[in-house]
């Protein structure tokens, strides 16, 4: 990573908390930038999810159902974002990252406020800008934290964000609607507002962050901005393994998304129709059980086993997710913990995607580059797959309750997704030497 990543004083080292920062004992720097990015992805949610806590019933249907039809343009918008992140995320210089953030999120609100001054169904579209501007902030802000020697531990933190931010935020959304503070069209927009100051704070927090030390770039090998040459290469170099990895991420991103967009749906079908608390009480578990999952991957020192072990991690996310919806369906387990198990299970399979994974693949490779690269190569699929599952659901003429047709999706993701990583498994343990 390039030194113009942080401003530097004329002696060359860095100055005031960043040079503080980047002295401090390696739990202080981790607990910091951990919290920094927890926050600011959190934060980030506000913006893009307390939508799906409302069902819009009194909306006429056209060709497609309207809640379904906003669903679609914000992940459209998403995935075209990723799209669009392949390249820009792998080229940003660093000291870009903040002022990107701020000015997305900024639009993402704007967005949700002409979402709710615009009549429907044309207000469809404001959904579609926001998911636009929104699909690049994961890359911004794991940028921060990547190719260091606590990234683990970094990135595990900032994974628990999107977890536990999902619901809390629809759970925020849906006491603005039932104390009357909003109806269904304003919610997103004051929801929104009032995680403001926290965005604020955390960015301005991940900005202090100091670049990767010669330490961290001699056991994480150096992180620098890709071209198109160079994203090329590195992906040529073990397609058919990333490949196999990608469609993995396509099935968990599309499973992960149907159970999130209609999460107020699905727990209406379970007998919870009138909770706010529920959506944050059925994903704490998850949050907490997934980040210790991946702050254990600390403790491999050497990169081709780490990697080899985010695998085994998705692997028993996979089984997890099929197994227990096998046990809530023979009537061993309740609602309820059929929801947090199976979340439990998609979490563990869907996180190390989303940057630790990919961290430990430039090491172990020793391919000078970015994790954003692949990371954003992988979500541009697995956003297209959620898409594509969304319209299948519209239109394939499947009269499935909510309940039963995540059932169906979960036991595909489930026995494809273990095939595909066994094969994986194989082929990188070949290919990695490091």
């Amino acid at each position: 990573m390039s030194s113009i990543d942080a401003p530097l004083t004329t002696s060359g080292k860095l100055s005031g908390f960043q040079g503080w920062l980047a002295k401090a004992p390696p739990a202080v720097f981790a607990l910091y930038g951990g919290l920094m990015a927890f926050g600011a992805y959190f934060a980030m949610y506000a913006y893009r999810k307390p939508f799906a806590v409302a069902s819009f019933a009194d909306v006429a249907g056209f060709v497609v159902d309207y809640k379904i039809a906003l669903v679609i343009s914000q992940v459209f918008g998403y995935a075209l974002s990723k799209v669009i992140g392949v390249k820009v995320i792998s080229e940003l210089p660093g000291r870009y990252r903040a002022i990107a953030i701020l000015m997305l999120i900024g639009f993402a609100e704007l967005m949700l406020v002409a979402f709710a001054a615009v009549p429907a169904p044309y207000n469809i579209a404001a959904l579609f800008f926001n998911g636009l501007s929104l699909g690049l902030i994961w890359g911004l802000v794991f940028g921060f934290l990547e190719g260091r020697r606590v990234s683990e531990i970094l990135g595990s933190i900032l994974c628990a964000s999107f977890i536990v931010s999902s619901g809390v935020v629809k759970s925020v959304g849906k006491w603005v609607m039932l104390q009357g503070i909003a109806g269904e069209f304003w919610m997103p927009a004051v929801t929104g507002l009032i995680f403001a100051p926290l965005l604020l704070i955390c960015v301005l927090g991940l900005s202090q962050l100091p670049p990767p030390s010669p330490e961290d770039e001699a056991a994480r090998i150096v992180r620098a901005p890709m071209n198109k040459a160079a994203r090329k290469a590195a992906f040529s170099a073990f397609a058919p393994g990333l490949i196999a990895l990608v469609v993995i991420y396509v099935g968990l991103t599309a499973l992960r998304d149907f159970r999130d967009n209609f999460a107020a749906e699905i727990w209406t079908d379970l007998g919870f129709k009138d909770s706010a608390s529920i959506f944050t009480v059925s994903e704490l578990p998850i949050g907490i059980v997934v980040l210790c999952a991946m702050a254990l991957l600390t403790v491999f020192r050497n990169n081709r086993m780490a990697f080899l072990a985010n695998l085994v991690m998705i692997g028993i996310g996979l089984v997890l997710a099929g197994a227990s919806t096998l046990a809530y369906q023979a009537h061993l387990l309740g609602p309820v913990t059929w929801m947090v198990l199976l979340g439990g299970g998609l979490y563990l399979a869907y996180t190390p995607f989303n940057g630790l994974l990919f961290d430990r693949f430039f090491a172990a490779s020793g391919m000078v580059g970015t994790a954003g690269f692949l990371i954003y190569v992988a979500d541009a699929s697995g956003y297209l797959g959620s898409t594509a599952l969304l319209l299948f659901k519209n239109f394939s003429g499947l009269t499935l309750p909510w309940t039963q047709f995540l059932m169906g999706a979960a036991y595909g993701t489930a026995g494809l997704g273990l095939i595909l990583l066994v094969w994986s498994s194989v082929y990188f343990s070949r290919r990695l030497k490091a």
